[in-house]
């Protein structure tokens, strides 16, 4: 009879604790999809792009921005993140590059040339490499990444599990959340048929991406 209470409260506990991984995985699922969803400069370029270039030809910005991401889940999870917190003004210096990266492409959205959306020429648009380097000074990618670390992984040998599965639920949130934010750019671009309507979208893109700078030195 002990024995059979033994086995039967190890069992309790085993389903316990998978019923409480099932609200990390849960918890975790909402946080990220939140933070990959809501505005901020990875889908201001991804919406722009999808606008200019459609959404094919958008597919692969949106690669090189959850290639960057997932870089940084990876260095947070392994410890090299921990430095931005022992060194302050590391973190200062990488807002700055953040910020002045950010208002570079500001301007680059704001400057695009018109050209027709039927055209098969490509212009120059943000690439794939570069939306995967702007992950490495987005405050952003890092506080995500630092976040799901911090509160999400588990000790011991499930350590590297929960890594784990926090890089499939990363890599799906951010892919959901860059095709809505791509379907809306393509959207939009079904009226960008004039001059007028292209350069005034351009701008309005690069306001809102320039916006982005001020919330960095409130995170």
């Amino acid at each position: 009879m002990k024995n059979i209470l033994v086995i039967f409260r190890e069992e309790n506990d085993h389903v316990a604790g998978l019923l409480m991984t099932a609200h990390l995985f849960i918890s975790l699922s909402v946080f990220m999809f939140i933070a990959a969803v809501t505005p901020g400069p990875n889908n201001m370029l991804l919406t722009a792009s999808g606008a200019q270039l459609g959404f094919r030809r958008t597919l692969a910005l949106m690669a090189g921005i959850m290639l960057g991401m997932q870089t940084v889940l990876y260095l947070s999870a392994f410890g090299v993140a921990a430095i931005l917190l022992i060194y302050p003004k590391l973190h200062t210096a990488m807002k700055i590059a953040g910020s002045l990266y950010l208002l570079w492409l500001a301007k680059k959205l704001a400057t695009a040339p018109y050209q027709e959306l039927n055209e098969p020429q490509v212009s120059k648009a943000v690439t794939w490499y570069q939306g995967a380097l702007l992950q490495f000074i987005n405050p952003k990618a890092w506080l995500m990444g630092l976040g799901a670390v911090g509160s999400y992984s588990l000790s011991g040998d499930a350590y590297m599990l929960s890594v784990g599965v926090m890089s499939i639920v990363m890599v799906s949130v951010n892919l959901v959340a860059g095709l809505i934010w791509i379907g809306f750019g393509a959207f939009i671009g079904l009226f960008l048929r004039s001059r007028n309507a292209w350069f005034t979208f351009n701008i309005v893109m690069g306001l809102l991406t320039a916006a982005c700078v001020p919330l960095i030195w409130l995170e």
